[in-house]
């Protein structure tokens, strides 16, 4: 369960978390605790074996709710439930975790690293009371904070005691131990969102008997384009973009226990958003075959011509493909950034502040998205190449190192044209499918059109919407 995430994106999300701002960041992708339990924004379920047998505890928002804390450098995050099962069984929980949150600014890097500070829970079923004795954790999280996206990683370990009495006078306390062993791996960008964690139990019966469950659970956020045809004839648009924001939650308990085995699952969705965009009104683009994707993007902002004509065909220069990239990958810290003091200097000589959207030039910049031509000019009028958009997008995902060692070649039969400084990037680029050569070659010279351009950062917004949520979701749960 990752700790660099610690704000939800609550324009998308109404959930139950009391948060403080400068925390860092918590996705909705997020799952609560280690108990494979889910919730949206009423509703919540889990499972619990302690028993021998499954049994499934329900509760609502008023029953369930979750704080997080950040003071001093420490994350103090507090769960309190109270459930109730089918047949009368009432749970009772009280946990609450700190965290050393360190971060490494440099590297674009945070660690957080934590235990378990108070704890109760009880538990009533089957005319037995299982009181909490001791709870040990440790658990530790790692962010790789790239530009256009956000990757962590997590492990956790604990052990939990509980004594658990009979309802009779003579009745004797018995003794149950359960080992957890806890990973996860998710990311988090503007457009989506996904974690899935694997949890896996050893219960400790007080008879001497063991039981095993493993529980798979994943929650994953996404933000989808849908076009709205007009069904108005004498419309003055024929139809326009929306976005859809959604959430859910997948979880999976697979169970080996000594009188009963099995496997339970459990999923809920969250209530969808929705939003409409602009209306794009080009009257250049009916026979661009690009069409789609430009008018996606200037709905979304990404793309803002003024003008009615796109030009879909002439060379797209490299300050307004650095712009759209900017926007794209954080349109909302961006624009954020745009309300605070200007220095009075400006990042390359060829480009002057007062140049439309600069702040998104800069940050991009700052990021390690854009270089220069050299470290003090940009050509803001130049044409992109190829090479040149393939570095940006995977500089954006920071993907670099997915590239082999160096002093390899790539199988374009025109490697030799490539640039050292883009070879990585054409490489990865091609591996996951923005950019592909045609008939073998590469062209890294060849100026790409507005047309093209505009397809490949709609392409860019799929890998940042899909690619990664089944990457994260589907490979991870779906094969382990």
């Amino acid at each position: 369960m990752n700790k660099q995430f610690k704000f939800i994106f609550s324009a998308a999300f109404s959930c139950l978390l009391m948060l403080v701002l400068m925390v860092p960041q918590k996705s909705s992708a997020q799952s609560l605790d280690f108990t494979g339990g889910i919730k949206n924004e009423y509703d919540y379920e889990e499972y619990i074996f302690l028993t021998g047998k499954p049994i499934k505890f329900t509760g609502t928002n008023k029953d369930v709710s979750v704080t997080i804390k950040e003071n001093k450098g420490k994350l103090t995050e507090t769960y309190k439930l109270t459930l109730t099962g089918p047949n009368g069984e009432k749970l009772t929980r009280n946990y609450a975790y700190t965290y050393d949150v360190t971060n490494y600014d440099q590297i674009g890097q945070s660690t957080a690293t934590g235990s378990v500070t108070k704890f109760t829970e009880k538990i009533v079923a089957n005319n037995r009371t299982y009181t909490l004795a001791d709870y040990q954790l440790s658990d530790s999280a790692v962010t790789d904070k790239r530009p256009a996206s956000d990757y962590y990683a997590g492990n956790a370990i604990a052990r939990k005691t509980y004594t658990s009495v009979g309802s009779g006078k003579k009745a004797q306390p018995e003794e149950i131990t359960i080992h957890i062993n806890s990973r996860d791996e998710g990311y988090e960008n503007f457009w989506g969102s996904a974690e899935t964690q694997i949890t896996d139990y050893e219960i400790y019966f007080a008879d001497g008997k063991i039981g095993t469950v493993k529980n798979k659970i994943s929650t994953a956020k996404s933000r989808v384009l849908e076009y709205n045809e007009s069904d108005a004839s004498l419309s003055s648009f024929k139809g326009n973009y929306k976005t859809i924001s959604s959430a859910d939650t997948l979880s999976e308990y697979e169970y080996d226990l000594p009188d009963a085995s099995g496997k339970v699952a459990l999923e809920i969705e969250y209530m969808p958003k929705i939003e409409m965009l602009k209306i794009p009104k080009f009257r250049d683009l009916s026979s661009s075959w690009a069409r789609e994707s430009i008018e996606k993007l200037y709905s979304l902002g990404i793309l803002d011509d003024q003008s009615n004509f796109y030009s879909p065909n002439t060379p797209e220069e490299r300050y307004n493909f650095a712009i759209a990239i900017g926007k794209a990958i954080d349109i909302r810290v961006l624009e954020e950034k745009k309300t605070k003091t200007k220095t009075a200097t400006t990042i390359f000589k060829d480009v002057k502040r007062s140049m439309k959207d600069y702040n998104y030039l800069e940050a991009a910049v700052k990021k390690g998205v854009i270089f220069g031509i050299t470290p003090q000019t940009f050509e803001p009028d130049g044409y992109l190449t190829r090479e040149q958009a393939a570095t940006i997008l995977v500089r954006a995902l920071g993907l670099e190192g997915k590239a082999p060692d160096p002093n390899y070649a790539t199988e374009y039969k025109d490697d030799y044209k490539i640039s050292d400084y883009a070879r990585d990037s054409i490489y990865v680029a091609t591996e996951i499918g923005l950019l592909q050569g045609d008939d073998g070659y590469f062209y890294p010279k060849s100026t790409l059109t507005r047309a093209e351009s505009a397809a490949i950062i709609e392409r860019f917004l799929r890998y940042l919407e899909t690619d990664l949520k089944e990457n994260y979701r589907d490979n991870i749960l779906f094969y382990n």
